[in-house]
């Protein structure tokens, strides 16, 4: 059982999913500070200083200052504030996985088309007639020659 285990571990594809959660969970805070430190200011300014991640629609009659205390209170809220910035998350996470895939595609069809060129032997090049063949040849045709008196 335990060498299956070892098996299965040292396998590539487990090796590779386990670097890709955790490449991908160190991305997920560069995205959350893209999205926040970047991008949050940016839509501000165009919504006269809103912070567009606290937007929010009370779904009771109270009001409140701050979708944070509307949720202490217990009040039902739609958030879409929220959700807009989620959209944008994960808007800059795809294009960014698309970016990447597509460079380790790219990259991954040059090597095949290396390995491919280097295990194609070059062609024979034609093999002419060799210089006994060609001194035959000459010495006919000067046979050939009708001498002019």
């Amino acid at each position: 059982m335990l060498s299956e285990f070892k098996e299965f571990i040292s396998r590539g594809n487990v090796v590779d999913l386990a670097v890709g959660v955790i490449v991908g969970a160190a991305f997920t805070g560069i995205v959350k500070s893209v999205v926040g430190d970047l991008i949050n200011p940016f839509v501000s300014l165009f919504m006269a200083g809103v912070d567009v991640s606290g937007l929010y629609i009370p779904l009771s009659m109270n009001m409140y200052d701050s979708l944070a205390a509307a949720e202490h209170a217990g009040a039902a809220v739609f958030a879409y504030g929220r959700f807009f910035m989620a959209v944008i998350h994960f808007f800059i996470v795809t294009v960014v996985l698309f970016g990447l895939i597509k460079a380790i595609n790219s990259f991954r069809r040059k090597i095949e088309s290396d390995k491919v060129a280097e295990e194609t032997p070059d062609p024979e090049p034609e093999k002419g007639p060799t210089q006994e063949e060609l001194l035959i040849e000459i010495r006919d045709l000067l046979k050939n020659i009708k001498p002019t008196q």
